[in-house]
């Protein structure tokens, strides 16, 4: 039943004999990610901002994050206008990788030491006296609640972070593909760990749960995917230029780079050679030397940060997802197909999203294939635009914020039960 206090976003939730009730008395969470979960302009953010805001219709919420620039140290004041109290640690990158270095020589995930802090971990101390549950985005972050094992928590992977740093192994070259493998190593040992302390895990896509079944087996673990705002990311047809590609994303992420990188030297060429005037637009913050570089190349734009992704989602003709290191869902393909545009992507790219290759989205895995599946949608815009036609039905019956996030107040009803 509905508390009085319902309308002030101040109910919470329970379980009474296996059945999920409301309670009259405020439940107050703490929430804790990497960066400050706001504004939504990044995938991590997107995520974390859109669990705080279903979580505050029923629940109080206390951030605690990290904040990497004074872009976060702003958003963290905008959370407490919203009257989301929030803890913003000022965090340094660089100078937290060249501090980690050392542990190389230990058995210590060099992800513990990048985001290990006492300012964060007294935060937590401070803070988590007085909720009554905490909520953990990314393993780094689950990391702080370890030793408060008498409160209810939830460990929500962004993505398994082991699997990543495996991937990245294979992907490079030695010395850093030792590191990389390493990292794999030691921060899996770490993962298995916190898992089985947890109330819960969450992990983005059914993939992810298969791997953390196979690599975690026993731990409890859900499955709460991410959504798109369909309101938002919304056709606009008209506004399509021919022979545009577009690719968006943060470019300071190797997965991004790296399918940049290959998509300019090895496939925007052969897309050329029978649409000579085919552009490629790397729409995203934080680009690398190596991506601005890119900028160099004919037919080739580097936006760096842009306020509104949309503006250049509307105006392509294709939208492409050229990952070789991936694993959850991806924002981009999500927002594209939000949008009505015409999807190719490798499997990597598309295996978090749960549509049908061919008739939501396009797969080919190698640069001739992707070359040809681009070209074949540029020269005819009546099957590119089908092809968007479908890639928004799908999404907006099965990828709805609303929709995904339902699993949601079970997850917290069955961790406050804990209690």
């Amino acid at each position: 039943m509905k508390s009085a206090c319902a309308g002030a976003g101040t109910r919470s939730l329970e379980r009474a004999g296996g059945d999920v009730r409301y309670s009259a008395h405020p439940v107050k969470i703490l929430f804790l990610s990497q960066r400050i979960p706001y504004p939504p302009n990044r995938g991590d953010k997107i995520t974390t901002w859109r669990l705080i805001e279903r979580m505050r219709r029923t629940h109080e919420v206390v951030v605690v994050a990290f904040a990497h620039d004074e872009a976060d140290l702003q958003a963290a004041e905008a959370l407490r206008g919203k009257g989301i109290p929030t803890t913003a640690i000022p965090y340094r990158d660089k100078w937290k990788k060249l501090t980690s270095l050392p542990l190389l020589a230990t058995g210590t995930p060099l992800t513990l030491g990048v985001y290990g802090s006492r300012a964060l971990q007294a935060a937590v101390d401070d803070q988590i006296a007085s909720c009554d549950m905490a909520y953990a985005y990314s393993s780094s972050m689950g990391a702080f609640l370890e030793k408060h094992r008498d409160k209810p928590r939830v460990m929500h992977f962004g993505e398994l972070d082991s699997d990543k740093w495996r991937q990245y192994a294979e992907r490079t070259s030695f010395p850093m593909s030792w590191v990389y493998g390493r990292e794999c190593r030691t921060l899996l040992a770490f993962e298995r760990r916190i898992a089985a302390a947890f109330t819960d895990n969450v992990l983005c896509t059914p993939l992810e749960q298969a791997v953390f079944r196979r690599d975690i087996p026993g731990p409890r673990s859900t499955v709460l995917r991410n959504g798109v705002d369909l309101a938002y990311f919304a056709p606009r047809p008209e506004a399509r230029e021919a022979g545009h590609i577009v690719f968006t994303g943060v470019m300071n992420y190797f997965p991004n780079s790296d399918g940049c990188l290959w998509f300019v030297r090895d496939i925007l060429p052969l897309i050329r050679r029978e649409h000579p005037n085919a552009r490629f637009t790397i729409v995203g913050s934080h680009p690398t030397n190596e991506i601005s570089s890119l900028g160099r190349v004919e037919g080739v734009t580097v936006t760096g940060f842009v306020p509104d992704t949309r503006v250049y989602l509307s105006r392509a003709a294709v939208s492409v997802a050229p990952l070789r290191i991936a694993r959850g869902i991806q924002n981009k393909v999500l927002e594209a197909m939000a949008m009505g545009l015409p999807v190719v992507g490798t499997t990597c790219a598309t295996q978090g999203v749960d549509g049908s290759a061919e008739r939501d989205y396009q797969v080919r895995d190698d640069a001739p294939g992707i070359a040809r599946a681009v070209s074949d949608l540029l020269a005819d815009t009546q099957a590119a635009d089908e092809l968007g036609r479908r890639a928004r039905a799908f999404v907006e019956q099965n990828y709805d914020w609303e929709v995904v996030f339902d699993p949601l107040d079970e997850i917290l009803a069955r961790c406050l039960n804990a209690r």
